[in-house]
């Protein structure tokens, strides 16, 4: 047999075929569950480091995640909204955060997705959103 043939594998045995599937498999299988809440902080955090271009505050202490939901396997689930529908960046503000909540550590998929209800007023900002923006 040449070499091209024995590197691409022509004639091996499908018994070692099936076995390196299996391995495959096996290995596949193993995920490590966590604590879906040791994760709600780091997330917290790097939800923080995203700001509204527009106001420059953080989205999360603007009030702008309604939900944020994290399964064993640290995949992140995030319902948020915007200050205003017709918003300017409304087309790069999830990517935005998929990419922040995507560095943390321990942090599978991350999910966001858009919902306009309930619609966001200024009681959803944090104190400190509302010191920061001279309004308390």
């Amino acid at each position: 047999m040449n070499r091209l043939a024995r590197f691409v594998g022509f004639g091996r045995r499908q018994e070692d075929s099936r076995d390196d599937a299996l391995a495959d498999e096996q290995q596949t299988d193993e995920v490590e569950f966590m604590d879906p809440e040791e994760l709600r902080e780091p997330v917290i955090a790097a939800l923080r480091t995203v700001f509204d271009p527009e106001i420059s505050v953080n989205i999360y202490d603007l009030g702008l995640i309604y939900r944020i939901g994290i399964d064993r396997n640290g995949n992140v689930d995030i319902d948020m909204t915007l200050t205003a529908p017709a918003c300017p960046v409304a087309g790069m503000m999830p990517r935005m955060v998929e990419d922040a909540v995507g560095r943390v550590d321990g942090v599978g998929d991350v999910r966001v997705e858009l919902v306009w209800e309930p619609p966001w007023t200024q009681d959803k900002m944090s104190d400190e959103a509302l010191l920061q923006l001279g309004m308390m």
